[in-house]
């Protein structure tokens, strides 16, 4: 080789490397905050070529030190550990980065706290609140121009495939606060708004696209077809100033394989890899029971949802301190009220704990519920503070309480038996004592990963105002799924797309507008007003939001149960039965004794608390006791 040759060589080598650096490095997270618990912060810069020689990282910056730098398998990534001083103020840390043989500065924000948790945020979602799913991509479409992004792998946006983005966003949420709060809504949950760029998928049911925000690409940015940061803060700003909290939704478990950590990963054990793809087991009790063998708790844990929604191994701690500070910056960056957790049984436990108190942590007000779809209530239990004797102590406060919705849609569609309907929701609600508070349990009649309540009861107009008078009176957080105050409905095909239809009047041309009275019909009116007037008489009822339950056992399809706080009580009467039932009002002598009569909440009439009260077929009562 000639003396031309190697200079023209070395020139292209030359050119390529500082074509590298020209690439804006990445930090994540991608700025900081002073005066936060979490002050052991690790930073993964990413940048290609920026590991392919050993790299010098330097930082002068009063307060803030460099702990350690760690160069990682892939050459596209370093990590850096600095430490924040109670000392260090607010301004922009200039690191200096030095691989082959190249320096540049790499800056990176500490920003002043401008909220106080517990004041101006992290408010904390309790029993006192209700909570309203959203899946924003089905409810408003407040913001046309965001419908399709360029450059997005996914650009199709189609009302008429139920698999497609169908433009809901979040200012559409925005437009609607104030029909929320009319109805006693409290809290909203979104399901993800978290970037997802990803292409259509090939699912069991067929393809898909990610519309639905569980398919996470990048934890430090909000999809643009919801409107971005800017949009999320707005509607947080928003919700606080009208009293309502925000919850928003995490997936620990899984992202989707365009994620830039799949796609070029740090280390390779940063998901769990099997020698070829092995899928969950789905079963909870591989995890807690007396028998089970490490091999399914193995495969619970770390098996994949689907092909492409690749396992993650939060075992890893540069994995795990990635999603736990993504957590904290969340909370922080957009001042939300609280966490759902998606997906939370199939997570590593030790992580959850590891998240869950460091968020507590940092932001002692706020709350926290996870999504642990399980098939009894000791399986429930398991992953919350409980009372059992387990192998592993979870430290999640509540759960989204499935055997909870089970027996509610028991009680209602089940005929009365030994248990069955009525008997069935007593003796799940008598487990309670498997939780440490089991008012920490989010309670629903449907979301969005089931028919929705409309559907499962056949449409049955009885049915469905006896659920929402459960939903309302039980103990715990109630969540309505966005349509059940209108009584939406699902068709009953393959796909989780007919159970996310979308909001009527919520879209440009709908031929209806459902969010105002005069859009819908007789029964959704009567339906939102019934929704309405019990939601905000357990509002100011704390006897219905914190008080204390005594139940009697269900007799002929009939079952009584009252929640007390100080002087103040609410009866609760529901016949499951087809006919009329007769109930002797001495046998609740315990709980009534000092009171003359009651008031039913919906109607206003008045009954005298003595002798014989027939109760309609099919009718829940919620009576206040004078």
């Amino acid at each position: 080789m000639n003396v031309k040759k190697i200079t023209s060589l070395l020139c292209v080598l030359l050119l390529l490397s500082w074509q590298a650096f020209a690439q804006k490095a990445q930090l994540y997270p991608t700025h900081w905050w002073t005066g936060m618990k979490w002050n052991q912060v690790q930073l993964l810069v990413h940048q290609e070529g920026i590991n392919k020689t050993a790299a010098t990282v330097q930082l002068q910056y009063p307060g803030v030190t460099i702990k350690k730098v760690t160069r990682t398998e892939s050459p596209n990534y370093l990590v850096v550990d600095i430490s924040i001083a109670a000392t260090a103020k607010p301004g922009v840390l200039n690191f200096k980065v030095n691989s082959a043989g190249k320096t540049q500065t790499i800056p990176f924000t500490l920003k002043a706290r401008t909220g106080k948790a517990g004041k101006d945020f992290a408010h904390g979602v309790t029993s006192q609140d209700l909570v309203y799913l959203i899946m924003p991509d089905r409810f408003a479409n407040g913001d046309a121009s965001n419908d399709r992004i360029p450059g997005y792998k996914d650009t199709i946006c189609d009302r008429s495939n139920p698999s497609a983005h169908h433009g809901g966003d979040i200012q559409g949420v925005i437009n609607n606060i104030g029909y929320l709060k009319d109805m006693g809504v409290t809290s909203i949950w979104m399901c993800p708004v978290t970037e997802n760029d990803m292409p259509w998928k090939q699912e069991p049911a067929g393809a898909i696209s990610g519309y639905h925000g569980y398919w996470i690409t990048n934890h430090y940015a909000i999809d643009k077809r919801y409107g971005g940061a800017d949009a999320y803060k707005k509607l947080v700003r928003t919700a606080h100033a009208q009293g309502m909290k925000i919850i928003q939704d995490a997936v620990y478990n899984h992202v989707g394989d365009e994620h830039f950590l799949f796609k070029d990963k740090p280390f390779a054990d940063m998901f769990n890899n099997w020698p070829a793809y092995t899928g969950s087991n789905h079963r909870e009790e591989a995890l807690f029971g007396a028998y089970t063998s490490q091999a399914d708790k193995k495969v619970m844990l770390e098996g994949w949802f689907t092909p492409h929604l690749p396992d993650i191994n939060l075992r890893n701690p540069y994995m795990a301190n990635f999603m736990i500070q993504n957590a904290i910056w969340s909370t922080e960056e957009f001042m939300l009220d609280g966490w759902r957790v998606d997906t939370y049984k199939y997570c590593d436990e030790q992580f959850m704990n590891n998240v869950n108190a460091a968020l507590l942590k940092e932001f002692p007000t706020l709350s926290i519920f996870g999504e642990a779809w399980a098939n009894s209530v000791p399986g429930s239990a398991y992953f919350t503070k409980n009372n059992m004797q387990v192998p592993f102590k979870h430290n999640l406060p509540g759960t989204t309480d499935f055997p909870m919705q089970s027996a509610m849609l028991s009680a209602i569609n089940q005929p009365f038996g030994w248990t069955e309907g009525l008997n069935k929701l007593m003796m799940t609600l008598s487990q309670d004592v498997l939780y440490q508070d089991p008012k920490l349990n989010c309670i629903f009649l449907d979301n969005h990963d089931v028919d929705r309540f409309m559907t499962m009861i056949g449409g049955d107009e009885k049915k469905y105002y006896m659920g929402i008078g459960l939903l309302l009176t039980q103990r715990g957080i109630p969540q309505l799924y966005f349509g059940t105050e209108i009584q939406m409905k699902n068709d009953d095909v393959q796909g989780d797309g007919k159970k996310r239809n979308d909001f009527p009047g919520g879209f440009a041309g709908d031929a209806q507008n459902k969010f105002v009275a005069s859009g819908r019909n007789a029964a959704e009116n009567a339906a939102y007003e019934y929704v309405k007037k019990l939601a905000n008489f357990r509002k100011q009822s704390k006897a219905l939001t914190v008080g204390t339950t005594t139940d009697f056992l269900p007799q002929d399809g009939v079952y009584v149960y009252f929640r007390k706080h100080g002087n103040e009580t609410v009866m609760c009467i529901i016949n499951q039965n087809q006919q009329d039932k007769t109930i002797a009002l001495n046998r609740f002598a315990e709980v009534t004794n000092n009171y003359q009569q009651a008031t039913n909440v919906i109607t206003g009439s008045n009954a005298v608390l003595q002798g014989e009260w027939r109760i309609p077929a099919q009718t829940m009562w919620v009576m206040q006791l004078k």
